[in-house]
């Protein structure tokens, strides 16, 4: 096949058209292995077979982008070697674009190109290419694809697609700081021409920024911008094909750039003196004023630190640095007085905090001002002599006497009288008062000082022409302690004297102390309370017990006697006459209880016995015994409830297996005559009786067997006594022992037996029943109904008999 495109635009599109035909020839090989291209027949021959090589070597086709023309573009030809050019063969196209962007005359085989391309769109088309037999539509050429590239032009202009764009540079940076690089795209085909081959150049910002052609790196190219001076700039980049030639296309950009600050500028007072006017009556602490330095600046360089550089300012004033507003805060640190100094002088400095040593050449980043301060006069409140004030009095002083007295004055020029009054919220108004012209403080009323011994007033100073302003001072005022209280004996309790008690005098050193007594005093001594101790001289000698003083405050109580005996005498009563030490000294007398009672030693304690314990009490022995025998009663009675509770639950009527070991309480009152079946007697009987009656199922008594004839029938009184009552006893305590289901506490089972020793026999009426009466008791009924009772009961046991 062969291929043929022609182009007037692009002279160096070739399309190459090779063919070659291959021509066998039979050649009679004599070796026996056939070679290539060729078959062994069976008879020996070789066959060799002819192919002929096809020409289909591409290469591209090449169209145009972006074609306006009215016809179809013409891209190439495609030719078969089989095409004899009488219309046989056919050529068919296939692939990207075929029948609607590529089409192909089936006939001359050429191929145009109905749309307009884009490159940047789609770069190159794979398509197929196949010729055909029209008659017979068999392959005459294998398909072959082939390729048709899409020739760019220069149609796209550069673009900057992050633009706009924001760049900050210090300012005073040298000349040729790099600020920001830019950078263009275009979408024409790099590899092509010029098209997309771009150069930057600066259409607005000089003289301050310059820009790389090549490699659109912006840069300063002034030196020694200031911001203070101009802090915004834009710079306009543009971006051009073509290698910047005439015709190419071109886009550009904008940039915004903004100098930061460095800090080159030093602070400003914007002038050299100030004056503040301050009241004297400014609180200490308090701030009085603001002053302010400026600074071009901005940030952290134009932060200010503030300091007052002269003594005389820095003793009564301070100053610090708001950091919001970057102004000097001056604030008082002592009181003012007018009256003492009236102007006080300030000179202030600020100064940067954060320096930049590349401008040191510029100077020192301070300034300093003057800031002169007028002190205001106030009218004051008087001012007190002292900050606080103590005073004494003696107690029991008349009212009216003089405690003290307090001093104020008016600080101001013009010493305005000063009135004293006391504060009338507190209560010490009701023992002082104050004269309001002198400031004396006098007392009300006597005062007591066992009852107060401090008192504290606050008293208050005003001017006579303006009450309004008050001052306070405290006054403490003291006590002072006269004699006049007499001494007593420290303990009101009584003083035990054991009956064992040895005698003792004065004079001896065996002597037994009783107890050791001591006196209080509600006086003050400085030195220390002294007192002494004797009994009354206008009474007569006491037998009993005597006094001696230790002469160091207290006394020892001695017995007299040899023994006391408490039932004689228990109580004691021993007057003792103190004095004490004081200007005059004053006496008191005390009478002490002293109680007789049996002791026992517990080392140098004694402990007096139960008795006297309770006597100690001060309950009698008559009292006792009546609270013993009440308890004693409640517990009786609270005993007799309960028992009586637990004898409601239990069962009245008793089993009869059991009617031998329990003991039966019944407190029914009876029916009368008329009741038969309240009690059977025969519960009453002796054990034999009972035992005959009814036997237990588990236990039965053993009697004594008789041999010889059947013995006549007996009584069962006379049968029953030959049972051993000892054994049986002793059977049934085993058994109670044993038994597990009794109540967890003891038992009382009584068993009561009359025995059988007697010649005469018995003649207890309960044995009656068990033996056969000869008496007739039919008379009975003829007595009236109030013996009808008895005789049912004696006819019923005479009919059990004859039964």
């Amino acid at each position: 096949m062969r291929i043929s495109t022609t182009s007037c635009l692009c002279p160096f599109l070739v399309c190459l058209c090779f063919i070659q035909r291959c021509y066998g020839a039979s050649h009679h090989v004599p070796a026996k292995v056939p070679t290539k291209n060729q078959t062994k027949l069976a008879n020996g021959e070789t066959e060799v077979h002819h192919r002929p090589k096809r020409g289909w070597i591409w290469n591209q086709f090449f169209v145009l982008e972006e074609h306006m023309g009215p016809d179809a573009q013409y891209v190439g030809k495609l030719h078969s070697n089989s095409d004899k050019g009488d219309g046989s063969v056919r050529y068919i196209l296939s692939g990207e674009g075929a029948g609607t962007i590529f089409i192909i005359d089936e006939v001359t085989g050429d191929i145009h190109a109905t749309k307009s391309l884009d490159r940047e769109r789609k770069t190159h088309y794979v398509l197929h290419a196949q010729a055909l037999d029209r008659n017979t539509e068999e392959a005459l050429e294998p398909k072959s694809e082939f390729i048709i590239k899409v020739q760019d032009i220069n149609d796209n202009a550069p673009k900057f697609p992050d633009g706009p764009f924001v760049a900050t540079v210090p300012e005073m940076s040298e000349v040729g700081t790099s600020v920001l690089q830019v950078t263009a795209t275009d979408a024409d085909d790099p590899t092509y021409g010029n098209s997309a081959r771009i150069v930057y150049s600066i259409l607005q910002g000089q003289p301050y920024f310059s820009v790389d052609p090549k490699t659109g790196i912006i840069r300063t190219a002034l030196a020694n911008m200031d911001r203070e001076a101009r802090e915004h700039y834009t710079v306009v980049i543009q971006a051009k094909d073509m290698a910047g030639q005439v015709g190419g296309l071109s886009g550009s950009t904008t940039i915004n750039i903004t100098l930061t600050d460095v800090n080159d500028n030093p602070p400003k007072f914007p002038q050299k003196n100030y004056q503040l006017y301050v009241p004297e009556s400014a609180q200490e602490g308090k701030p009085v004023g603001k002053i302010k330095a400026n600074d071009e600046d901005l940030g952290i360089n134009a932060d200010i630190k503030y300091s007052i550089i002269n003594s005389e300012g820095a003793n009564m004033f301070s100053i610090s640095t708001d950091r919001d507003t970057r102004e000097g805060i001056i604030s008082l640190k002592k009181a003012l007085n007018y009256e003492r100094k009236k102007t006080y002088t300030l000179h202030i400095e600020g100064v940067n905090t954060h320096m930049d040593p590349r401008f040191s050449y510029l100077g020192a980043f301070k300034d300093t001002a003057t800031l002169k301060i007028t002190v205001g006069d106030v009218d004051e409140a008087p001012v007190f002599s002292m900050d606080y004030y103590i005073m004494d009095v003696y107690e029991n002083a008349p009212s009216g006497t003089e405690v003290g007295a307090v001093t104020a004055r008016d600080p101001d020029s013009r010493n305005s009288p000063v009135r004293y009054i006391l504060d009338s919220k507190e209560e010490g108004e009701r023992y002082f008062r104050i004269d309001e012209s002198s400031g004396v403080v006098r007392t009300t009323q006597p005062l007591d000082r066992e009852d107060m011994p401090w008192h504290n007033i606050t008293v208050m100073a005003s001017e006579v022409d303006n009450p309004s302003l008050l001052s306070h001072v405290p006054v403490t005022v003291q006590i002072l302690d006269v004699n006049d209280n007499p001494p007593e004996i420290a303990t009101d309790e009584e003083v035990i004297v054991c009956e064992s008690s040895r005698p003792g005098n004065l004079l001896s050193s065996e002597q037994q102390v009783i107890q050791t007594v001591t006196a209080v005093d509600k006086d003050d001594f400085a030195n220390g309370q002294r007192f002494s101790f004797a009994l009354p001289s206008q009474l007569p000698v006491n037998p009993n017990f005597t006094l001696k003083d230790n002469e160091d405050s207290t006394a020892s109580i001695i017995a007299r006697r040899r023994r006391f005996n408490h039932l004689t005498q228990e109580l004691y009563e021993l007057p003792i006459v103190v004095w004490d030490g004081g200007e005059p000294s004053l006496s008191g007398t005390s009478t002490l209880t002293l109680r007789v009672c049996p002791c026992q030693r517990h080392g140098r304690i004694r402990l007096c016995q139960g008795e006297a314990f309770l006597s100690s009490a001060g309950l009698s022995t008559g009292a006792l015994i009546a609270i013993l025998l009440c308890i004693v009663i409640l517990l009786a009675i609270v005993v007799l409830f309960i028992t009586l509770r637990r004898s409601k639950k239990e069962p009245l009527i008793i089993s009869e297996e059991d009617i031998r070991e329990n003991v039966v309480t019944y407190d029914d009152e009876g029916g009368g005559e008329e009741d038969t079946e309240a009690f059977d007697i025969i519960a009453l009987r002796n054990p034999a009786a009972a035992e005959e009656l009814k036997f237990r199922r588990d236990v039965r008594p053993e009697t004594r067997q008789h041999r010889g004839p059947a013995p006549s029938r007996r009584s069962p009184s006379v049968e029953l006594d030959e049972v051993d009552v000892h054994e049986f006893i002793k059977q049934r305590l085993v058994e109670a022992d044993m038994d597990t289901s009794v109540p967890p506490y003891d038992s009382l089972q009584t068993y009561a037996y009359e025995g059988q020793g007697s010649p005469t026999g018995s003649i207890s009426p309960l044995d009656s029943p068990g033996t056969q009466s000869e008496q007739d008791y039919n008379y009975l009924d003829d007595w009236g109904p109030e013996f009808q009772k008895l005789a049912e009961l004696y006819g019923a046991a005479e009919s059990e008999v004859t039964t």
